[in-house]
C-alpha cells in the first residue's frame, strides 16, 4: 500500500509539474505578442517568415491535433476551418495554405486567435491528469515545439519591423550599456581521438538529436568567444565582401546576386561608414564588443577564411560543449529581451550557449542510426536533412532551459534573419 501511495504520489506530482511547464510556455508566447496590433500580427515580410498571428495559432492547433483530437475521447475541433490555415508542413495531415500566403489570413484576427489559445489551454489542462505517458510525452513535444515558435516570433517579427522605414521597435531600448572594446580572442585545446556525441541519456531530446554514437576528432583548437561586431568591420574593410577568392561559389553568387555588404540589419550613417543596426528595441550603434550577428552560412564561412581559419565541426563543437551549463548565457527570458552581449571576462569556452547560434561546417544529417518517430510526427525533422547546416548553442532569443549540448539546429546556408553568429575553430 505505501508503494502503491507513492507511486500515486509521483505521477500526481509529474502531471503538476507538466501542467506548469506547460501554462508557463503557453503566457510566455502570449507576453512577447502583447505589444502586437493586429496589423503587426497579421504582415507577413517574406515566404521564409511566418506572421505572429500564424505562429500562436500554429503552436496551438499542434496541441490540439496531435494530442487532444487523437487522444481526449469526445473532443471537438475548436473550428473544421483551422487545421487547413495553420498546419505547416504535416503532408500526413492533409492539405494546407501555402506557407508564403499564410500574410493573407487577415481572418481570424488576432483577438480570435487569442480565444482558441485560451480554449486548448483550458482543454489541455483539463485533459492532464487523464493522458497515458504516450500521451503526456506529446505535451512535452509541444512545448518544445511551442518554444522553437517563440524564437521564430521574435525573427519573424524582427524582420517585419526592419522594412518600415519609420524603423519601429517591438519594445523600449533599455537603459544605455557601456560600450567595451573586444576582449583578445583566445584558443582552447579541443578533444582529440575518439568521442560520442548525440543524445543519449534521460530528459527530453528532438528525434534528429539521437542516436548517441562515436567520431573520431583530429587536434583543433577552438576559439573562446564568438566573433565580434568590430572584428567583422575590418573584414568588411579589408574588402571581405569584394574578394572572391574568400567564398564559396554558392556564396559569392549569393553575394553578388543579393548586393550583400554587411550583416543583416546593419545601417549606414550620414557620412556612408556602417554606424546602426536594428533590432528589436529598434536602431541603435553598432557596438564592436558585441557578436556579430544576423550573418548566413556563406559569411561566416568567408570570414573564416579571411581570419585564417575555419568552422567547427558539430562534433568538434558538441564534445566541448558537453559539461558546460546550457543555461549560462544569454536566452529570452522577458518579452523584451532577445539582445546578444559581449563575452564576460573569464578563462575558457565563453558564450557557448545563448547569444547567437554559432554556424558549423556540418551539413544536417541523420546520425548513424537515426530513425524517425512514427506517424505525422516522425515529420519534425527528418524530411529536412538536404542542403542544410548544423547551428549549435541557442540564441538570445531562444527560452532559457531549451538547449543542451546535442541540440541542432538547422539552416540553410543563405538564411541570416535568425540570430546567428560564428565562433572560428583551426587544425593544430
Amino acid at each position: 500500500m505505501h508503494r502503491a501511495n507513492a507511486t500515486t504520489m509521483e505521477r500526481q506530482s509529474q502531471e503538476r509539474a507538466l501542467r506548469d511547464r506547460f501554462l508557463r510556455i503557453r503566457a510566455f508566447s502570449d507576453a512577447l505578442s502583447g505589444n502586437l496590433s493586429d496589423a503587426d500580427a497579421t504582415a507577413q515580410s517574406m515566404p521564409d517568415a511566418s506572421p505572429a498571428k500564424w505562429h500562436l495559432a500554429h503552436t496551438t492547433w499542434f496541441f490540439e491535433a496531435f494530442l487532444l483530437r487523437d487522444f481526449v475521447p469526445q473532443y471537438r475541433l475548436f473550428d473544421t476551418r483551422f487545421p487547413f490555415l495553420f498546419n505547416s508542413y504535416y503532408e500526413a495531415e492533409g492539405a494546407r495554405i501555402p506557407r508564403a500566403s499564410r500574410g493573407l489570413l487577415t481572418r481570424p484576427s488576432l483577438e480570435e486567435i487569442r480565444s482558441y489559445r485560451a480554449h486548448i489551454d483550458e482543454a489541455v489542462e483539463q485533459a492532464l491528469p487523464d493522458l497515458s505517458p504516450a500521451a503526456a510525452a506529446l505535451v512535452e513535444l509541444g512545448c518544445q515545439h511551442e518554444q522553437q515558435h517563440q524564437e521564430l516570433l521574435l525573427t519573424d517579427i524582427l524582420h517585419l519591423f526592419a522594412q518600415n522605414p519609420l524603423a519601429p521597435a517591438a519594445w523600449q531600448r533599455a537603459p544605455a550599456r557601456a560600450v567595451h572594446a573586444p576582449s583578445q580572442m583566445g584558443w582552447v585545446r579541443g578533444r582529440e581521438g575518439s568521442i560520442d556525441i548525440g543524445h543519449g541519456g534521460s530528459g527530453f531530446a528532438f528525434d534528429c538529436e539521437s542516436p548517441r554514437h562515436t567520431r573520431w576528432l583530429h587536434p583543433h583548437v577552438l576559439a573562446d568567444r564568438l566573433v565580434t561586431n568590430g572584428e567583422w568591420r575590418a573584414f568588411i574593410e579589408d574588402g571581405g565582401y569584394e574578394t572572391v577568392s574568400l567564398w564559396l561559389s554558392d556564396g559569392w553568387a549569393w553575394v553578388r546576386q543579393n548586393s550583400v555588404e554587411a550583416p543583416l540589419y546593419w545601417r549606414r550613417g550620414d557620412e556612408g561608414a556602417w554606424a546602426d543596426q536594428f533590432g528589436l528595441d529598434g536602431l541603435g550603434a553598432i557596438d564592436p564588443a558585441e557578436p556579430v550577428r544576423h550573418i548566413s552560412y556563406y559569411e561566416a564561412d568567408a570570414f573564416a577564411r579571411w581570419a585564417g581559419a575555419r568552422l567547427p565541426t558539430e562534433a568538434e563543437w558538441e564534445s566541448a560543449a558537453e559539461g558546460l551549463d546550457p543555461s549560462d548565457g544569454t536566452f529570452a527570458d522577458a518579452a523584451e529581451a532577445a539582445h546578444p552581449q559581449p563575452a564576460c571576462d573569464r578563462p575558457g569556452l565563453r558564450q557557448m550557449f545563448g547569444d547567437l547560434w554559432e554556424w558549423t561546417g556540418s551539413a544536417f544529417l541523420p546520425h548513424p542510426g537515426f530513425r524517425p518517430a512514427p506517424g505525422a510526427v516522425g515529420e519534425y525533422n527528418g524530411k529536412f536533412m538536404s542542403g542544410q547546416f548544423v547551428l549549435k548553442g541557442g540564441s538570445c532569443a531562444t527560452p532559457r532551459g531549451h538547449v543542451r549540448a546535442s541540440y541542432r539546429n538547422f539552416f540553410y546556408p543563405h538564411q541570416r534573419w535568425q540570430f546567428t553568429g560564428l565562433r572560428l575553430a583551426k587544425d593544430v
